[in-house]
């Protein structure tokens, strides 16, 4: 029985190879949210509600997906998000990340910012879920 067990967590935690795509600490989207991009066409679109000025690096969508995590508008400099592991579970893609805040006392700048990480991983059909870790 053990051993049953131990065989199907090992399948559920398989960890899919990542890259960072983007990742900073200025965008145009105020509002935190989790994001699952496909295609072009939605990569084209979400590099506009990044930065209408800057372009997106490629991603070969034929192989590759792009998940992603922002943080919204912050009062302050000192917040940020990453992307810590990707792993595949029975029903869905999990998508774990972190979040930063600025240390109680800590100076930080008094500038309005909007944390963000893409990564691009091997594409995937199916749910995606995003999990916060600590």
């Amino acid at each position: 029985m053990t051993i049953l067990l131990l065989a199907l967590t090992l399948q559920s935690v398989s960890v899919a190879a990542t890259r960072t795509v983007a990742k900073g600490w200025q965008s145009h989207v105020d509002e935190p949210r989790q994001i699952v991009v496909r295609t072009a066409e939605e990569w084209s679109e979400l590099g506009h509600m990044i930065d209408p000025d800057r372009q997106l690096p490629e991603v070969d969508f034929s192989r590759e997906m792009v998940v992603g995590v922002f943080l919204g508008t912050k009062p302050t400099s000192g917040f940020g998000v990453e992307i810590a592991a990707v792993r595949d579970q029975a029903d869905a893609l999990v998508v774990q990340y972190r979040e930063a805040h600025p240390h109680p006392g800590l100076m930080v700048a008094q500038v309005l910012s909007s944390p963000y990480h893409l990564v691009a991983i091997p594409k995937r059909a199916g749910e995606v879920k995003f999990e916060k870790i600590q």
